[in-house]
């Protein structure tokens, strides 16, 4: 028998990624499928998948999905993005797949976040990870240990007062939000002033974050995040401006992994629940 590897599958709205590790974290394989908006055909297409992974031999699997889960029975409970999937028993039908593979289901932001905080060597106690792609989501790691009494934390659903009417923060600030408001990616925007007024549309979410949870640093990632050296300045330079004594500002920094964030915590997952 050789030697056993992990299976990582991140679970996005429109697309799926499959990803081998040895046990040392080197992903050797990688595969990619569609994600079908319904969940049957979606669970068969992911069964095709893991025929074309037979040859390897899994001891554990990470399913990371974007949405609320109940992470002991892993089941996926309600999807922003998949609304049609509700109450799906992720983990009980990679186990039908997998016999011999223990499977664990967690949300796809709080993985990136235990990623990106271990990537930090220990350097920070508490973490506050936060993606900004098609929606926000987020996670809260205290010493490189997804923050249980966090599980729940959905920082895309705080709502405020945003142009003259009542919303969710991610529904003015989210990569969705930008793209409708210019037109353009974020890697398409290279002008100053459109970063600038991006920014004062983070400012509340940021400034309600920073006082609640009181982080010793913010990780940034996600498709948006993947570009926050283009507007870093303007946003530490907006919350420099509340100039709140009890409201310290911690560092801002940008993700090293912002589009493998969430695949990564996958294993970073699994060896600690090894």
């Amino acid at each position: 028998m050789g030697q056993k590897n992990y299976l990582a599958i991140d679970v996005g709205a429109t697309k799926t990624l499959f990803a081998v590790f040895d046990m040392d974290g080197e992903m050797i394989c990688e595969k990619k499928i569609k994600t079908n908006p319904d969940y049957g055909q979606f669970k068969a297409e992911v069964g095709d998948c893991l025929k074309e992974l037979d040859q390897f031999e899994f001891s554990h699997c990470c399913c990371a999905l974007p949405g609320r889960i109940d992470i002991q029975n892993g089941i996926g409970l309600r999807f922003g993005n998949l609304p049609s999937w509700q109450d799906v028993p992720v983990k009980k039908d990679l186990e039908e797949f997998m016999p011999a593979t223990k499977a664990l289901v967690h949300n796809d932001a709080k993985l990136a976040g235990l990623s990106e905080s271990i990537l930090l060597h220990k350097k920070y106690s508490k973490v506050l990870y936060i993606t900004i792609s098609t929606g926000i989501g987020g996670g809260i790691i205290i010493n490189d240990v997804i923050d249980p009494e966090f599980i729940g934390f959905e920082p895309g659903s705080l709502v405020f007062e945003h142009d003259g009417k009542t919303e969710k923060w991610e529904a003015f600030a989210s990569g969705k939000a930008l793209r409708a408001k210019t037109g353009r990616l974020a890697a398409e925007i290279d002008d100053p002033a459109i970063w600038q007024e991006y920014v004062k549309t983070l400012v509340p979410g940021f400034e309600d974050l920073l006082a609640t949870i009181q982080p010793d640093a913010v990780i940034i990632g996600g498709g948006v995040g993947a570009h926050f050296e283009k507007f870093k300045p303007y946003l530490e330079a907006e919350l420099i401006k509340i100039n709140n004594p009890l409201v310290p500002i911690p560092p801002l920094l940008k993700a090293q992994r912002p589009e493998e964030a969430v695949i990564y915590g996958c294993y970073d997952y699994i060896k600690q629940n090894l």
